[in-house]
Order: structure tokens, then sequence, then C-alpha cells
């Protein structure tokens, strides 16, 4: 069998494929790219925007999807999206197709081919609740030589990328008090900033948390009394007139952190709902949050002012229920919104400043929608499987194309997208695929 796959690698045939399994088959490496862009190291990309760095991309697919470049196995269980730097990417899931246990994996694929290089044992499956909310959600963290990830167990895990090997382990729980807003376990993607990696224990005890990210020890914690406990969000960096802030939403809302000195700076508290899920929107001194099962979306404007030197917020407008998502994320593309009505699979845009809504129309896709951005286009992902390649048009819903993700079938297709240097990587459970999307 290695020798048949080998004969055909030399012919250049390429064919979808399962990584870790007897062979992978493969396009060529000529075909991919040759100049890389920036890398998608964490969740939603290095700016935690969900918007892609590329240009020059298809303007629109054959009716079964854009070119094929690999399929490969051996993800898991799971809806954490994929963390891609250099010449690997990153997932996060349970019982592997090629794992011989049930337990949750951090595994590493060869960008490539697909091929599995490693895979690092993180700990047990998370198996809480109905069986499609079960499994792994946070998104790995690349930094240099280790990738960062968090169970839903509260265990932050640091490996070398180069073989997996488990460099040290943190318990939010046990060490800060952590808890959660929720009942779905952690998934949050901890943000690396120069020394510190920064995440979110919740509570009240360190609910926030910056720490050595050598180390795992403790830089400094931020209690903020009465948080309810962590979401889903992941921490986003803010600019302030030569300050750097930590934007963040947990059960209680959102609030701001000074990056330096861990002070407390602002919050903005919301009635308690099911579970606060979309990772918050910078630009300038305007933070825009969103959170589902009908609160809505805020517009905010970070000011001097409040006490001891520390920062507040004003309202632009405050929670519209028309601006509620779930879990698929909103994307700011010019001066205009786009996500999910919530997790009805109904896309709307609406006017950042205003918070009004200029469309909001049904797809050809059903059940919730996550969103990506690339050269003028947004890309809506549906529960049901099928990919929409809509323009990013506030005149209008434009879909141009649409197609089923394979072996979409069986749980809900909630993984975020990853659109990089031309590359379109949808992670499917198990399996992962990775589309050419450059307009040739």
């Amino acid at each position: 069998m290695l020798v048949f796959c080998r004969i055909f690698r030399r012919l250049f045939l390429s064919r979808p494929v399962l990584a870790g399994l007897a062979c992978a088959l493969s396009l060529p490496a000529a075909i991919l790219p040759t100049g890389r862009a920036a890398d998608w190291p964490t969740f939603r990309g290095s700016q935690r925007t969900a918007v892609a760095p590329d240009s020059d991309l298809l303007e629109s697919w054959p009716p079964d999807g854009p070119r094929l470049v690999f399929e490969t196995a051996g993800a898991g269980r799971g809806y954490a999206s994929l963390a891609v730097v250099g010449k690997q990417f990153y997932t996060l899931g349970d019982g592997l197709s090629t794992a011989e246990d049930k337990d949750e994996y951090l595994t590493c694929f060869d960008r490539e081919t697909g091929k599995q290089l490693w895979k690092t044992k993180t700990g047990a499956a998370w198996n809480d609740g109905q069986e499609s909310w079960q499994s792994s959600r946070s998104t790995p963290t690349v930094d240099g030589a280790t990738v960062y990830v968090l169970s839903p167990f509260g265990q932050l895990v640091a490996c070398a990328t180069k073989d997996g090997k488990e460099l040290f382990r943190v318990d939010l729980k046990a060490q800060f008090g952590g808890t959660k807003g929720d009942g779905w376990g952690y998934s949050e993607s901890v943000l690396i900033d120069g020394n510190k990696l920064i995440c979110t224990p919740g509570g009240e005890q360190a609910t926030m948390v910056a720490l050595d990210k050598k180390t795992g020890n403790l830089l400094w914690a931020c209690p903020i009394k009465g948080d309810r406990g962590a979401g889903h969000s992941s921490i986003v960096i803010a600019e302030f007139k030569g300050r750097r802030i930590y934007v963040q939403t947990t059960a209680g809302g959102v609030f701001a952190v000074d990056a330096k000195t861990g002070k407390f700076q602002w919050a903005y508290p919301i009635e308690q709902t099911t579970a606060v899920i979309p990772t918050p929107i910078v630009r300038d001194d305007l933070v825009f949050f969103a959170a589902g099962y009908k609160r809505g979306g805020a517009l905010l404007r970070q000011v001097p002012g409040g006490p001891a030197g520390t920062l507040k917020v004003e309202e632009v407008y405050g929670l519209k229920k028309e601006l509620a998502n779930k879990h698929g994320g909103i994307v700011l593309v010019g001066d205009h919104l786009y996500g999910d009505s919530d997790d009805q699979g109904i896309p709307f845009c609406a006017e950042l400043l205003t918070g009004a809504i200029v469309w909001k129309t049904r797809g050809s896709g059903k059940g919730s929608a996550s969103v990506v951005a690339a050269d003028g286009h947004i890309y809506v992902r549906f529960a049901d499987g099928t990919l929409a390649l809509v323009k990013a048009d506030p005149a209008a819903y434009s879909e141009v194309s649409s197609f089923k993700i394979p072996h979409s079938s069986d749980r809900p297709s909630w993984s975020h997208a990853v659109i990089l240097d031309g590359l379109l990587y949808l992670r499917e459970q198990d399996r992962i695929f990775c589309y050419d999307v450059r307009n040739h």
C-alpha cells in the first residue's frame, strides 16, 4: 500500500485521503502557495477578527465545491477549529480514529499533505450533556515552539510543536478557583501577548489571569466581584491612547483589564442567560459584543474617567435583540457586521455604528451558522454542513455558491472555518478537509 501511495505521488495524481491510516495521498507540494501569508495561530486568526488576509480568491465554486487538496482523519470528535502555523496545523478532539481509546488528544498534522504527525493525550473526553454537546471546543494557540490548549475540564496544557511533548499544565479550577457560567466546559483559546499567557478561569477569585508562557507561573490575577463564571469567548486586545487593554466576555457580560498590571478597568453586565459565547470585536475605542439566547448585541465606547485612572465605557447603543448570536460568531467588514441571527441559520448584515439591520435573509443551509470573511466575501457554514459563499455587500444578501461538506450529517457542523494562503480548511469531527480557493 505504501508503494502504491508513492507511485501516485510521483504521477501527481490527487485524491482525498485519510492521514494516520495506511497512507496519505495529496497533491504535490508544487501546487501549494510558495509565499505564506500571516499564520492563523489561534481562534479567529492572529487578530481574532475571523477576517482572512487573502486576496484574489474564487468568486464562485463548482456545485461540489472548490478543488480538494487533501482529506485527512484523526482529529476526533469535537468542535474545535484549527490553528495553522508554519508547516503544521493543530486541533483538539476525543475518540480519534488514530487512537486506541476514547480520550481527548491535542493533534498535529502536516500542512501540505494532511498527514498526522503526532498526538498528545490531554485527558478524558467531555461526555456531559446530550451527545451533540459533548467533546472539545477549544482551538489551540501556537506561539513559536509551543502550542497551548484548554480542555473542557479547565486543564491548560502546553506542548512542544515539534513532537507534542507536554511541557507543563495548569488546572484553572484547582489553582484559581475557576468556574464556568454554564455546564458545557471550558472552550477558550488562550491569548499569547509577549511573555504572557492570558486566559479566563472565571468566577470571583481570579476572573482573568496572566501566566508566564514558558512556565505557567502566575504573573497577575484580576478578580471581579459577582462574576458568574467563564463563558466561551476568547480575549481580544484593544489599544487606547497608548494603553494595552484586554477585553473579554464571561457569563456576567463584557469587561476590560489593563494588560500591564491586571487592574480591572470597566464592566458592562448583562442579565443571566444560558451561555455567552461570541468573541468581542474591537475597533479603535469601540467594543462590540454579542450574546445569544435573545440577549442581543451592543456597541460600547471606551473613554477615560474611571476611578483611580481606569477607563469606563459609554453606550453607543445598548443590547439589541436582533443582533443576538449564539456561537457562530460575528465578523466586521468595513462598517458592517455579518453573522447569524442567534442560531436560526438566517444571516444578517447590520451597521456597526447604529446596530440597524440592513438585511436579514435565510440562506441555502439550515441550522446555526458560523462565519469567516475573506476577499469581499463571507463564508457561511451552516450546522447541516452547507458552506455558502456570500458577498460581503450591505446592499443585499447575495449567495453566489454553496456545497455540502462531506461527512457532515452525523453531528452539527459547528467548527469554524479557516482561510489562509488561498486554502480553505474545514474540520468535520474526525476529518479535516483542505480546499484550494485561489483564483487561478
